[in-house]
């Protein structure tokens, strides 16, 4: 089928109702950039999940930066959307409006050399992400091994994905999935495979641009429409079912599976990654951060786990912009609160 015809089966599409959930904020943004969201038939509903790193990190997790952006000799470096995220009392960039010592970098790597010049100076790197981002953290905490550099820590904040898919699926509340392409270009696509047949689930991997998204969109409501159980990948120029072995092994050989806490899920087991024993003098307490406030009103809860629109939520647009985010689904540019507004 061409594109239009494609276009226009998602457009006329009357068969049963579906909800469709895209995983990831990557999916989100190009859904809206493309135009694919804005022409379903009605019979479609479109919802996001907790596919955005940012979104998804306990606000226990920024009070521990925060609190050593005010400790001395401590400097606090993070990608620059996560000095915007709420936490329990400040985000990163309020402390460092009232003095605390935090800063935005554009790579990890940048700051090896930083520290090697302010010997003094600890730098406490926010190291958030999924299987996308853990190779560069893995890579970043080898070679500060490597080069005896002891003035770098790192706190992490990073999930994988199986175990939250594996979650909502046994909710039982969505038709199929539209999984994470990043992610599924690491992992391969083995675990999304185990997850369709342990849970009977339509899912679909799927690419970027127009033409990967209407491929694998129509894949996604063709099956689920006849209530097909499987895996289709519909991005198998990148996504291998082994996935990256290079990768895979930099984070096995840094990283250890435990608890993590999710916003709106809670505790899933096994689904963090932690700097491993050999490598603890890197670790700047990772483990524990487990609470998670929610201000009030917000439904950043709801909104990643596809309960939620962000239309619905008393904030949207009114006290929450990306401007002042109240909520974390509003900060990140893989955020569906701030995708939502800025598609508005």
């Amino acid at each position: 089928m061409r594109e239009k015809e494609l276009a226009a089966f998602l457009q006329k599409y009357k068969g049963r109702p579906l909800k469709l959930m895209e995983v990831c904020g990557t999916h989100t943004s190009a859904l809206y950039r493309t135009g694919l969201r804005q022409l379903l038939s009605d019979n479609i509903t479109l919802v996001p999940g907790p596919g955005c790193p940012v979104c998804v990190t306990p606000t226990s997790y920024i009070d521990k930066l925060v609190e050593f952006a005010f400790t001395s000799g401590n400097k606090v470096l993070t990608f620059g959307d996560m000095l915007a995220v709420p936490g329990s009392k400040m985000s990163l960039a309020e402390a460092r409006d009232q003095g605390g010592a935090a800063d935005f970098f554009y790579a990890p790597e940048d700051v090896l050399e930083k520290a090697k010049e302010q010997p003094d100076t600890t730098f406490i790197l926010a190291a958030v992400g999924f299987e996308t981002t853990a190779p560069v953290w893995a890579t970043v905490i080898k070679t500060a091994a490597d080069r005896q550099i002891k003035n770098i820590k790192f706190l992490t904040a990073l999930k994988t994905m199986p175990q939250a898919l594996a979650f909502l699926c046994s909710q039982g509340k969505i038709d199929g999935f539209l999984c994470p392409g990043h992610v599924a270009v690491i992992t391969g696509s083995e675990p999304f495979q185990k997850l369709a047949e342990e849970f009977s689930e339509t899912m679909v991997i799927g690419g970027f641009s127009q033409a990967q998204l209407l491929r694998a969109m129509v894949r996604l409501v063709l099956e689920s429409s006849k209530e097909q159980n499987g895996l289709w990948n519909e991005y198998p120029s990148v996504v291998k079912r082994s996935g990256n072995p290079v990768a895979q092994k930099i984070v096995d050989d840094i990283f250890e599976a435990g608890d993590a806490v999710w916003r709106g899920i809670g505790r899933l087991p096994d689904s963090g990654m932690y700097i491993k024993e050999k490598y603890k003098n890197f670790d700047a307490g990772s483990r524990g951060l487990n609470e998670d406030r929610i201000p009030p009103g917000c439904l950043c809860s709801r909104i990643v786990l596809g309960e939620a629109q962000p239309i619905q939520c008393p904030h949207f647009g009114k006290r929450c912009t990306p401007e002042h985010p109240v909520g974390a689904c509003m900060v990140s540019s893989e955020g569906t609160c701030c995708i939502t507004y800025r598609n508005r």
